[in-house]
């Protein structure tokens, strides 16, 4: 699905999505969640692309969902057992990405506008962005399985104080409570995830980072450590046979940037994925 209100590029074997909406402030419509799904697979699937970077064009990344029309939360289909959040799509589909995902907020970022980048691996936010988890001051709920996200990656006593009070905060404060990676001033947004992006596509193989994300994902609601042993060590065994070891080794000796060889298109373990996806309600 290709639409306006999406662009997308690949430089550098880094694709760049941006939200197009600029006038609107990058607000999401329902058409714009299924292209983003749409475009993260085609990312996803390319090996000639190592990382993804989302950002915003304007002065806004994200104001949420487009209310312009008045109150559709819910009310796209007719009984309960058919409604599925949108944005709760798109943060699994980014959660489920083989390829690492950097936010790049280039400014204010509210309701799905911060929930849907949860799942990142990092974000980068401007210094002069609001952020907020707005949706008690809707009458609404928190969507974007963000409540298994927030509370992982800032704690459950701000996750809560934050989504109960719904309040606008300033990138600092979510920078200072672990939300972000870094705030920077506005115009070194892109730039900074870019060099993010950079590190891990001249350095890291492939695989080895698909693995990483995986494993810290997962172990999260491991029950014992031993559970991660058994996971590293299968991993370990798969990737130390593996041509990215031999050539890992070998540009380490030989002073050089490495050449990999194995994509996550072709070359992901037998056990892989480490654990199946539930299905929607057990369906």
């Amino acid at each position: 699905m290709e639409l306006k209100e999406l662009e997308y590029k690949v430089e550098n074997k880094i694709a760049t999505i941006t939200l197009n909406r600029p006038e609107q402030m990058n607000a999401m419509v329902a058409e714009m969640y299924y292209g983003l799904i749409d475009l993260l697979d085609k990312a996803d699937n390319d090996d000639g692309v190592r990382a993804i970077v989302v950002t915003g064009h304007g002065r806004c990344f994200c104001a949420g969902q487009d209310l312009s029309a008045g109150n559709k939360f819910g009310q796209q289909v007719n009984s309960i057992e058919e409604y599925r959040d949108r944005g709760g799509q798109v943060a699994l589909r980014i959660h489920k990405l083989n390829k690492p995902c950097i936010g790049a907020l280039n400014g204010a970022a509210v309701g799905v506008g911060i929930t849907m980048t949860l799942p990142m691996d990092m974000r980068i936010a401007s210094g002069k962005a609001k952020i907020g988890f707005v949706f008690s001051r809707r009458g609404i709920i928190n969507e974007a399985c963000s409540s298994y996200f927030l509370p992982r990656l800032v704690g459950v006593s701000k996750a809560l104080e934050w989504l109960m009070s719904g309040r606008t905060f300033t990138a600092e404060e979510g920078f200072e409570h672990g939300l972000f990676t870094k705030v920077v001033e506005p115009e070194e947004v892109l730039p900074t995830a870019y060099a993010y992006a950079r590190e891990i596509v001249d350095n890291a193989a492939p695989v080895s980072v698909a693995l990483a994300k995986r494993l810290v994902w997962d172990m999260q609601s491991a029950s014992h450590p031993m559970e991660a042993h058994d996971f590293e060590s299968l991993c370990m065994y798969y990737l130390g046979r593996g041509a990215d070891a031999k050539e890992g080794v070998a540009s380490f000796m030989e002073k050089r940037l490495p050449d990999w060889q194995m994509s996550t298109t072709k070359n992901m373990p037998p056990f892989f994925p480490l654990r199946e996806e539930p299905v929607f309600r057990g369906k």
